[in-house]
C-alpha cells in the first residue's frame, strides 16, 4: 500500500474527516479479517474479535503519534484481542467447531490448487499458538507485513521471531504430509482413520504422523515438494464475506474512552449523524454501522430462495448453519430474479406424511451422457459430461464406514445453457434414521459406531436421489476427499421423477420427496456450479453465479 497516501488518510481521520475514516476502515479491515480468521480458523468468534479490534483502533486513533506505524499498531491490537479471547474462553468453548473453516474459505475464495491448497488445509492441524504466528507469517510472505511488524505484533525480538517461525514452518511441513496422505489411497491409512470424525486434533495429528513415518506409500513423495513460503508469495487476502457488518457506533463508556484518547468532537459527531458515505465497497451509515457491500461494478447480489412446500430455513443435522442471507418473497422473486442468481437454501426435511408439490413441466428431448445410461463415479476426479434437454438423476452412495469425515461435494463445471435443481427423492434424506441399520450406521451419513460424513457449512443436505433439469451441456465431477462417497448418474424423465417423489410412508418409504422447481427462471440453481472449467473442480465455490 502507498505509504504517502495512507499517511495522509490517517492524519485526516485523526483530524475528524469522516470520509478519511471510512477509507481507513475499508482499506485495513481485510487485513484484520485475514489475521483473525486464520488465527481462529473461522471460529464463530471471528466476527466479534474483528469488530473489537477495529473498534479499539478507531477509538484510539487519536493516540497514534506516528501514522507510518499504523499497520504494526493495528496488527498488534488484533493479536492482543486474539489472545484476550483465548483467556476469556473456557476449554469447552475453545474446542467448538469453526462456524466456517477458514482453510476452506482460503482454498475456495482464492481458487488455490495443488500444493497451495495443501498448505492452506494443513493450517487447520496447527496448535493455537502456531496458528496465530502463521496468520502473521502468511501475510509476511504474501507481502502484506514485514518481519519487524510480525515480531512487534507477537511482542518478541526479530531474532526470536526468526526461531519461532522456523519451528512453525517445520511443523507445517509435517502437516502438509498428513494432508497429502489423506488425499491418497493407502489401505493402511483408511483402516487407521475408520473411526476418525474428520476433525483435526492433536491426538490424530500424532497418530497420522506416526503412520506416515512408517509407511512406504504415504511417506514416499511422488512430486517435488515446494517450500511453503514460495507457494504463498503474492497470494491475495481472502476477501471479506459480502454482508459482513461492523458496528462502530459510540455510546456510553466507549464514547468517553474515545474522547479521552484524543478524538475530536467533530469526528464523534460525524459517526452518529444520519448520513451515508460509500467508498471502495464499504459504507458507514447512521449510528456508525460499517457494512461491507459489493463494489459498483460487481454482479447483482444473490437472493436465497427457500425450497417449496414445507422446507424452511433450518440447518441440517450434520452441518453448521450458514451466514444469514436476505430472503425474497415468492412474488418478488418471479419478477426480479433472473436465472442463475439463486441457490438452494439449507433446509429442514418436510414432515414424513407431507406429499410433494406438483412438479412443473419442462420440455424434454432427452439427455446423452458420456458415462452411458448408468455412470458410476466412485473416485476423486471421475467425471461425466451431460448434454441435451431433460432430467438427470444423481444417486448418492455415502460410505463413512470406509472413511468418515469431511465430505467434499461434487461440482458442476463448464455449464453452457441452464441447469435447475428440480426435486429430491429416493424416499429419504441422507441424514434420516435407518431402522435396523447394521454395522454402526444410524443414518446414511454414518453413526456413532463408524463416524459421520460431515458436510461443509451451508451445504444443502442431500437426499438419496437428487434430480436436475439441464438445457445445454455440463460436466459433473466427483471430488471425493475425506469421507468416501460414490455417485450414480442416470438420464431420466419427468414421469420417473414424479413416481419417485410420490413414494411415501404408505408405501414403506421414510418420507415423500420434495419439489424445488418453481417452473420459472427463479427455480433453484444447484450449489457448486460454474460456467468456468477450473483445473481442480473441487475449488468451485459453494454459491456460484451462473
Amino acid at each position: 500500500m502507498d505509504s504517502e497516501h495512507w499517511r495522509a488518510v490517517i492524519t485526516a481521520a485523526q483530524a475528524g474527516d469522516r470520509r478519511a475514516l471510512d477509507e481507513l476502515v475499508a482499506g485495513w479491515l481485510p487485513l484484520v479479517y485475514n489475521i483473525v480468521g486464520r488465527a481462529l480458523n473461522g471460529h464463530a468468534d471471528v466476527d466479534d474479535v474483528v469488530q473489537e479490534t477495529m473498534l479499539r483502533a478507531v477509538g484510539n486513533l487519536g493516540s497514534l503519534r506516528d501514522p507510518d506505524s499504523f499497520r504494526s499498531w493495528l496488527v498488534a491490537i488484533a493479536m492482543r484481542q486474539i489472545r484476550d479471547r483465548a483467556r476469556r474462553k473456557t476449554p469447552d468453548r475453545l474446542e467448538e467447531a469453526p462456524a466456517s473453516d477458514f482453510a476452506d474459505l482460503t482454498v475456495l475464495r482464492l481458487q488455490l490448487e495443488g500444493q497451495r491448497r495443501e498448505v492452506a488445509e494443513a493450517v487447520r492441524w496447527l496448535d493455537d499458538e502456531d496458528r496465530q504466528l502463521l496468520s502473521l507469517w502468511w501475510l509476511e510472505v504474501a507481502g502484506e507485513l514485514t518481519r519487524r511488524e510480525l515480531a512487534a505484533a507477537v511482542g518478541i525480538t526479530r531474532q526470536h521471531a526468526a526461531v519461532r517461525v522456523q519451528r512453525m514452518k517445520e511443523r507445517l511441513e509435517t502437516l502438509r504430509g498428513i494432508v497429502r496422505a489423506l488425499d491418497g489411497a493407502c489401505p493402511g491409512l483408511r483402516e487407521l482413520t475408520g473411526r476418525w470424525d474428520g476433525r483435526p486434533d492433536s491426538v490424530w495429528r500424532k497418530r497420522l504422523a506416526r503412520h506416515i513415518r512408517g509407511c512406504g506409500y504415504c511417506g514416499g513423495t511422488r512430486e517435488t515438494v515446494v517450500p511453503a513460503e514460495r507457494l504463498l508469495v503474492g497470494i491475495a487476502l481472502v476477501p471479506l464475506p459480502v454482508g459482513f457488518t461492523l458496528s462502530l457506533a459510540f455510546g456510553g463508556k466507549t464514547a468517553v474512552a474515545a474522547t479521552s484518547a484524543g478524538w475530536s468532537a467533530k469526528l464523534l459527531g460525524a459517526l452518529t449523524k444520519p448520513a451515508v458515505a460509500v467508498t471502495a465497497g464499504a459504507t458507514i451509515v447512521a449510528g456508525g454501522a460499517y457494512v461491507v457491500t459489493q463494489p459498483p461494478d460487481a454482479p447483482p447480489p444473490r437472493a436465497a430462495i427457500a425450497p417449496t412446500a414445507t422446507a424452511t430455513s433450518e440447518p441440517p443435522r450434520t452441518s453448521a448453519p450458514p451466514a444469514p442471507t436476505p430472503r425474497s418473497s415468492p412474488s418478488a422473486t418471479k419478477k426480479t430474479d433472473p436465472y442463475g442468481t439463486v441457490v438452494d437454501a439449507v433446509d429442514r426435511a418436510p414432515d414424513a406424511d407431507t406429499p410433494p408439490a406438483a412438479l412443473p413441466r419442462r420440455p424434454e428431448s432427452g439427455i446423452t451422457s458420456t458415462g452411458g445410461p448408468k455412470a458410476v463415479m466412485q473416485h476423486r476426479g471421475d467425471r461425466v459430461t451431460l448434454t441435451g434437454r431433460g432430467y438427470v438423476l444423481v444417486r448418492w452412495q455415502i460410505s463413512p464406514g470406509s472413511r468418515p469425515g469431511a465430505l467434499v461435494m461434487p461440482s458442476w463445471t463448464g455449464l453452457k445453457g441452464r441447469l435447475f435443481h428440480v426435486a429430491s427423492g429416493g424416499s429419504r434424506r441422507m441424514d434420516d434414521p435407518l431402522p435396523g441399520a447394521p454395522n454402526g450406521y444410524a443414518t446414511g451419513m454414518g453413526g456413532p459406531g463408524i463416524g459421520y460424513a460431515v458436510l461443509p457449512p451451508g451445504t444443502q443436505q442431500m437426499w438419496q436421489n437428487e434430480y436436475f433439469y439441464l438445457d445445454g451441456t455440463v460436466n459433473l465431477t466427483q471430488n471425493e476427499r475425506g469421507c468416501d462417497y460414490g455417485l450414480i448418474v442416470f438420464p431420466t424423465d419427468r414421469d420417473a421423477v414424479v413416481e419417485d417423489i410420490g413414494q411415501g410412508p404408505p408405501q414403506g418409504a421414510i418420507r415423500y420427496g420434495l419439489v424445488r422447481d418453481t417452473g420459472t427462471d427463479s427455480a433453484p440453481v444447484p450449489q457448486y456450479v460454474t460456467r468456468e472449467t477450473p483445473a481442480d473442480p473441487a475449488t468451485v465455490p459453494q454459491r456460484s453465479r451462473v
